[in-house]
């Protein structure tokens, strides 16, 4: 972590990382929001659960990913570029996920509450993140 001058806080090194994943986060769920074919806010408000699950997952996928990135890196830039490569591939995940079921379409799945699929989704993000997470260095 970082351990020299303001930083060697525990309690400011806890506040500097919190800030950045934050805005790391917004800026992570701004782009997913772009690659969804849905207005994830929208269709929560309005009380769709699929897209509530799928959203949810993304979240916790983001935050799991940082939460790796925190614990092996020592520098606050190096923290976030790992973690944005992590976000990245969570993307990529979620095309994949798309490509990989030719049957349907998933963000239509979603957009129409089809909890399965959302659920689904939310697995998929959480699962990957640990995996994706585990292996940056």
């Amino acid at each position: 972590m970082l351990n020299s001058g303001f930083w060697r806080y525990p309690i400011i090194e806890t506040a500097g990382y919190f800030s950045v994943v934050v805005l790391c986060l917004v800026v992570s769920m701004a782009l997913f929001e772009v690659v969804t074919k849905y207005k994830n806010w929208e269709e929560i408000k309005n009380g769709n659960v699929a897209v509530a699950l799928a959203t949810g997952g993304k979240i916790l996928g983001i935050c799991n990913i940082f939460r790796f990135s925190i614990a092996r890196h020592s520098t606050l830039s190096e923290m976030i570029g790992w973690g944005l490569f992590g976000f990245t591939l969570l993307i990529v995940a979620y095309f994949l996920f798309e490509f990989m079921t030719p049957r349907f379409n998933v963000d239509q799945e979603i957009a129409n509450d089809n909890r399965s699929v959302g659920f689904i989704s939310f697995t998929i993000s959480v699962g990957l993140s640990f995996v994706i997470g585990a292996s940056i260095a």
